[in-house]
């Protein structure tokens, strides 16, 4: 995205002609795929942005019980997100989903990233839960 941007911006300073498409590509493809496709390894790296500053304060099975709540709570959130932006993206491929510009594009490829990011996040979730309770029985 950089070099893409990077080189539209050259060209625009040299030659008063840029990259055809810099703008649709970067927000409909590029910005879209590095937001939608990393939710999985976020959640993989428990690295969502959490407020937990009274669950600190509970005992160790009131912590565990509430990780398991909100797991469940997030496989339901992202599941039915997953199944959504699913449908949205076989009615946007059937229809060959294009938007307006100075020439013909289509943005339907990129309606995929999001069902294939909040499955992946669903995944990591049900890791994370997995190694959670595992971890408890352990203790």
């Amino acid at each position: 995205m950089m070099i893409h941007v990077t080189a539209d911006v050259l060209l625009r300073t040299i030659s008063d002609y840029g990259i055809t498409g810099t703008l649709e590509v970067v927000s409909y493809y590029y910005m879209v795929c590095a937001i939608f496709l990393a939710f999985g390894y976020v959640e993989l790296q428990n690295q969502h942005i959490r407020v937990d500053l009274f669950v600190q304060q509970m005992p160790r099975s009131a912590q565990v019980f509430l990780y398991v709540l909100a797991c469940l709570a997030g496989l339901a959130f992202f599941g039915l997100l997953a199944w959504q932006s699913t449908l949205d993206a076989i009615r946007a491929t059937k229809s060959s989903e294009t938007i307006m510009s100075n020439f013909l594009f289509y943005v339907w490829p990129s309606r995929w990233a999001l069902p294939i990011g909040f499955v992946g996040c669903v995944l990591a979730v049900l890791c994370n839960l997995m190694k959670s309770l595992t971890r408890w029985r352990a203790l």
